[in-house]
């Protein structure tokens, strides 16, 4: 395309000279005509020579670059080291930053050369180093990113007390989510999401595909969010432009074995990682399948944007609220629960007005009970067939017995105390000896980590072919609220 915009090679003109503008000789025309053929060749010839676009003069090249917006040129300025330092030149930048954060206009009138005076005043170009004003580009659309992220981010869900735009947050960022399959010879494999699946409290991210690389080669997967570094709110952000990674979690493919088996089907068992990771291998081959993150909205944004490729965000340290109350810390919770896979709900409840008693502290941890056996108007049923969907662009299907659990619990300030999306598994329990009998088979659902532990019970009535919640119980550890409430327990 630029050997069209291009000069040719310059033309031997033979024959006599002209004597006049527009006159010219017969003696002179007859060996221009003999000759034509053989010009016409050469400029045909040297029309379809290649011109490599390295090998223009840089002043071209800036021209050309002259007109590339922001996100093209930082695309440009990967190439080689020439182009980079070609895409950092200050000329470029200046304008591209002016046009961009340009003064608001007033109703004074202002001279056309007055106001070009003052800007080359107020933008200095060069005093400044190369990629300067690049810089101050980048870092401002950063900072305007940021702050509109933290006017959405303020509205707070009454029932769940998370962000109530979480929705909208994630459309200002651009941000995605992607995998990173690292080899034990060094080798990395990036992975875009092909689902991406909202809730109420969680994003769903699910990968799937037929390029997966050998299982046996794989030695670790890292989450990560990834942000556009120029995002433009008014296009939908793109793959192959620059991104900002976040490191999430970190997870070892070697626990994959049978302590972290979750369930299976015909086709695929699947395997859980904490936190929040479902990994899908294929019954036969023993290979990747699909890989399902369940990332809670608590600090979602945060963690997905502000860490590095190497490093997680880390939260800023938590200070507590000192009360002299004597059971400070053990009353005033609210718990959102969900149960739910691929955007099929089979639970959404919200408990409000919980506690416990120092009495219930044991084994350094303290019982909060949600849903009481005895009482039979707290049972809850869930809605349809509990089953976790999965799909390939080969296969679909549903492991039954498993689905995706939500967890939010807030303090008595309304804060987010404990949170997690993770997927669980029913198993079969038998008939709790200090409650009633029911009649039915008796399941169980079990989730830990280090802020405490999740069980509930469930009974299967074959009448009405669903599943009842019979009992519902945290189990918090005495450390961690000591260490939220400033507490001594």
């Amino acid at each position: 395309m630029f050997t069209e915009d291009l000069p040719g090679a310059v033309q031997k003109h033979t024959g006599k000279a002209r004597k006049g503008p527009g006159v010219q000789s017969a003696a002179a025309s007859t060996p221009l005509r003999k000759h034509a053929p053989c010009e016409r060749h050469r400029r045909r010839t040297s029309s379809h020579c290649p011109v490599r676009l390295d090998s223009l003069p840089s002043e071209i090249l800036l021209k050309i670059l002259s007109y590339l917006d922001a996100t093209t040129l930082l695309c440009t300025g990967c190439v080689n080291r020439r182009f980079y330092h070609l895409a950092n030149d200050n000329f470029i930048w200046i304008r591209i930053y002016s046009t961009a954060f340009s003064p608001k206009r007033c109703n004074w009138r202002i001279d056309p050369v007055e106001k070009t005076v003052a800007s080359m005043k107020a933008l200095s170009v060069e005093d400044k180093e190369a990629g300067y004003w690049k810089k101050e580009y980048i870092a401002k659309r950063i900072a305007s990113v940021k702050a509109a992220l933290a006017q959405v981010l303020k509205l707070v869900n009454p029932y769940t007390g998370l962000p109530a735009k979480t929705k909208e947050a994630l459309r200002i960022s651009g941000l995605g989510w992607v995998i990173i399959l690292k080899e034990k010879n060094g080798k990395e494999h990036v992975m875009e999401h092909a689902d991406l699946f909202i809730n109420h409290s969680s994003v769903m991210v699910v990968w799937y595909g037929k390029n997966w690389p050998c299982l046996a080669t794989l030695s670790t997967l890292d989450l990560c969010g990834v942000t556009p570094v120029l995002m433009d709110w008014h296009k939908p952000p793109t793959k192959n432009g620059p991104r900002w990674p976040s490191l999430i979690a970190k997870y070892s493919l070697s626990n994959l074995t049978d302590s972290t088996l979750v369930g299976c089907d015909r086709f695929v068992r699947i395997f859980h990682l904490n936190p929040g990771l479902l990994v899908g291998l294929w019954k036969r081959a023993e290979e990747l399948a699909f890989v399902m993150a369940n990332l809670h909205f608590h600090h979602l944004v945060e963690k997905s944007t502000l860490g590095s490729a190497a490093l997680p965000y880390e939260l800023p340290p938590h200070i507590p609220l000192l009360d002299d109350s004597p059971e400070y810390g053990l009353h005033g919770y609210q718990l959102h629960v969900d149960l739910h896979s691929s955007g099929t709900f089979y639970l959404c409840s919200t408990f409000r007005n919980l506690f416990t008693k120092q009495g219930y502290i044991e084994n350094g941890y303290v019982k909060l009970i949600v849903i009481h056996f005895q009482n039979s108007t707290e049972h809850l049923p869930l809605i349809g067939k509990v089953g976790l969907s999965w799909r390939t662009d080969v296969f679909d299907g549903c492991i039954k017995s498993c689905s995706v659990m939500d967890v939010t619990l807030l303090d008595e300030y309304g804060k987010p105390f404990w949170c997690f999306s993770s997927p669980v598994c029913m198993r079969s329990s038998p008939n709790p000896s200090d409650g009633p009998y029911f009649v039915g088979p008796t399941y169980c659902v079990d989730y830990e980590d280090s802020t405490g532990t999740v069980h509930v019970e469930l009974v299967w009535i074959e009448e009405t072919e669903e599943y009842f919640i019979v009992s519902l119980v945290l189990y918090l550890s005495i450390a961690k609220i000591n260490h939220w409430f400033g507490t001594q327990y």
